[in-house]
C-alpha cells in the first residue's frame, strides 16, 4: 500500500503549535540496551516544532539517546469532553552551543516566568533538542479514533500523510 503525501498544511501546523502551547509536560520513550522501552515524563518548551527538555547527564535516558537518537513522544490531555494531543517520532540531540542555550533561556522566561533558566535539580544536566519527523495529531472533538498523520518538512512546515 503506497502512502500519499499532501501539500504543506499551515492550518494543521497551527493546530500542532497550539497543542504544544497548551501543555507543559511530555512523555519521552527511548530504548534501553536490553531492548525494553523506557518512558519518562519531562517538562519541555518548544521553538516552533523543536522541543527542548533537560535530563540528568548521568541518566539512563541520556545513555539510551546516545546509543539511538530515535524517540517517541506523547503530549496531551483530556480537555472537557475530548482528548487532544500529539504523538511523535523524533530524533534527539544534545544542545551544547552557549548562544542557543541563552536563546532558550529567554524562551523559558517568557513561557514560565517563575523559572528563569534551564537549571534542573541534578548537579549535572544535559539540554536536549527533539526534532519530530512524523506527528500524529489526536483531536477527539472531531471524530474518535481519527488522528491526522503528518510529516515534518524541515524548516518549511507539515504535510498530511495518508
Amino acid at each position: 500500500m503506497s502512502q500519499t503525501i499532501g501539500p504543506l498544511d499551515p492550518q494543521l501546523k497551527d493546530t500542532i503549535l497550539n497543542v504544544l502551547d497548551e501543555n507543559r509536560i511530555m512523555t519521552v520513550a527511548t530504548v534501553r540496551p536490553d531492548g525494553w522501552p523506557q518512558a519518562t515524563i519531562v517538562g519541555f518548551i518548544h521553538d516552533d516544532l523543536a522541543l527542548y527538555f533537560v535530563i540528568a547527564a548521568n541518566s539512563q535516558k541520556r545513555d539510551n539517546i546516545k546509543r539511538d537518537a530515535r524517540v517517541s513522544i506523547a503530549i496531551g490531555r483530556d480537555v472537557a469532553d475530548h482528548i487532544r494531543g500529539l504523538s511523535m517520532a523524533a530524533r534527539v540531540s544534545e544542545v551544547t552551543d552557549v548562544d542557543e542555550v541563552k536563546r532558550l533561556n529567554l524562551l523559558i522566561a517568557e513561557r514560565y516566568p517563575q523559572q528563569t533558566l534551564f537549571a534542573p535539580r541534578e548537579v549535572s544536566a544535559a539540554l536536549m533538542r527533539a526534532m519530530p519527523t512524523i506527528i500524529s495529531v489526536i483531536d477527539h472533538s472531531k471524530e474518535p479514533g481519527q488522528p491526522e498523520l503528518v510529516e515534518v518538512v524541515k524548516d518549511v512546515g507539515v504535510r498530511r500523510l495518508g
